[in-house]
């Protein structure tokens, strides 16, 4: 049987701006990646958003990411390794804090935006991260780029890993995302990007922008849920998903 975990990242609203659809995606995904107040989210954000996907028995992960509000975590910062592993630590124990608070626990870490994609390539950012979830709790899953850098590190480490892939970007031919800058890096339609995670899932290959064929590993796909039209692609990957009899489930039921 093809399984696969559907996560998604929650819990980005500020104060008295909201950020997505928080409530409604829950019902769909099986992990969430809560923001942990750097880039979006705040204490009575990450507590409320903790207590909704206890109440949806789904997979709890921290998203940490730049101190950068202004630029929601997306622009990138020249941090030192030691700076890096300490900020993925800091924001980490911050939201352990609510989640064992509700009897739950860290299902994994996925970190955010320029964060994540700078540690896809830079293997001295990508040990940080992992040592630092390593020196917290080394049962804690690492949710990564599939084939990354990150990857790479935790399993070095003898983290527990899971590949990551996404269901509305394009790929470069060496398994790295398309800028979004770059035409074509991001994929409107629906039924293409449905198409694509399935055979991701199913034979392990996807077309590169260039047209080459090559390896991924899916184990979690990130579908974004921050506008009406995004809900309605979150429901219909997972009917679409059930439909091709893939069970959707949370990474830490087959990843050990």
């Amino acid at each position: 049987m093809f399984q696969v975990d559907l996560n998604s990242d929650l819990g980005e609203s500020f104060g008295n701006y909201k950020i997505g659809m928080d409530k409604e995606i829950l019902k769909y995904v099986s992990s969430a990646n809560i923001a942990c107040g750097w880039h979006g989210g705040d204490p009575m954000v990450m507590d409320k958003t903790v207590e909704m996907a206890k109440k949806y028995s789904i997979g709890i992960g921290a998203h940490p990411g730049f101190f950068d509000l202004m630029g929601f975590g997306r622009r990138n910062i020249d941090a030192s390794p030691e700076e890096i592993k300490n900020y993925v630590k800091y924001q980490l124990g911050a939201l352990m804090a609510f989640v064992l608070s509700h009897g739950e626990k860290i299902q994994h870490v996925k970190v955010h935006g320029a964060m994540y994609n700078m540690a896809a390539k830079n293997k001295k950012y990508a040990d940080s991260i992992a040592q630092a979830i390593y020196e917290v709790d080394k049962n804690i899953i690492l949710l990564g780029l599939a084939n990354s850098e990150m990857i790479k590190s935790g399993k070095k480490l003898g983290l527990k890993t899971a590949n990551e892939v996404f269901a509305d970007r394009a790929y470069n031919s060496d398994g790295t995302l398309v800028p979004r800058g770059i035409e074509g890096a991001v994929i409107h339609d629906a039924e293409l990007a449905i198409s694509r995670v399935i055979k991701m899932i199913k034979t392990g290959k996807i077309t590169s922008i260039t047209g080459e064929e090559i390896s991924i590993k899916a184990d979690s796909v990130c579908v974004h849920g921050d506008n009406p039209k995004a809900l309605d692609f979150v429901k219909k990957i997972r009917k679409e998903l059930e439909k091709e009899s893939i069970r959707i489930t949370s990474i830490s039921n087959f990843i050990k």
